[in-house]
């Protein structure tokens, strides 16, 4: 490929990701209008376990994002049919979602349930968990936010402890026991659970 078509590729692709940020930030702006913090799921699925967790804590504010058009329609008919006003999905990826989440507003609690473990070797880099995410989920968080990560794949499991491991801000809590359970979409095929629990510490 022609090295100017990769400059523009990438100009392109610039360009998009802060428009999307752009738009995130304005939508999220009004949606989290005087809120202080919110607990985060991210890659919510068909909505089951968030929103049955919303229903469960009135005085959290929950958010849930995901790409799949379709999961977050359905996760939105959820949110609508139980009328939880302290819970809204959107569709959106995850890093652009951190980046364009208001200043003011720090990250309480985080889910991530289930995430694609992304199996093969030559496509680890697109596992969410890495040292890039967890700088930017520390950023967007306060000393005691609660990072918790459950999977059945014990690979992405032994991978994750160890990038939490050797975080300088992120500390695991191997006592936690995991705070809500729910079965979900993706919960009821995974034959194996394995979590891990860490706090953001400095």
């Amino acid at each position: 490929m022609p090295e100017h078509t990769k400059v523009m590729g990438k100009e392109w692709a610039d360009a998009r990701r802060a428009a999307n940020v752009a738009r995130l930030g304005a939508t999220l702006a009004e949606g989290l209008a005087g809120r202080g913090d919110i607990t985060f799921e991210l890659g919510c699925g068909h909505g089951h376990w968030l929103a049955a967790y919303a229903a469960a804590h009135p005085g959290e504010f929950c958010v849930g994002i995901d790409l799949i058009t379709h999961r977050v329609a359905r996760s939105q008919r959820k949110q609508s049919l139980g009328k939880l006003d302290n819970l809204i999905f959107l569709k959106a990826e995850a890093m652009e979602f951190l980046e364009a989440l208001p200043a003011p507003i720090i990250l309480r609690k985080i889910f991530i349930l289930y995430p694609d473990p992304w199996p093969k070797k030559k496509h680890h880099k697109n596992r969410f968990i890495c040292p890039e995410s967890l700088d930017l989920l520390a950023r967007r968080s306060a000393i005691g936010t609660r990072l918790h990560f459950r999977t059945d794949d014990a690979d992405y499991f032994a991978w994750t402890t160890e990038f939490l491991g050797a975080h300088p801000r992120w500390q695991i809590q191997p006592e936690q026991t995991w705070p809500f359970e729910q079965k979900t979409f993706f919960e009821e095929r995974m034959k194996d659970k394995r979590d891990v629990i860490a706090d953001l510490v400095g």
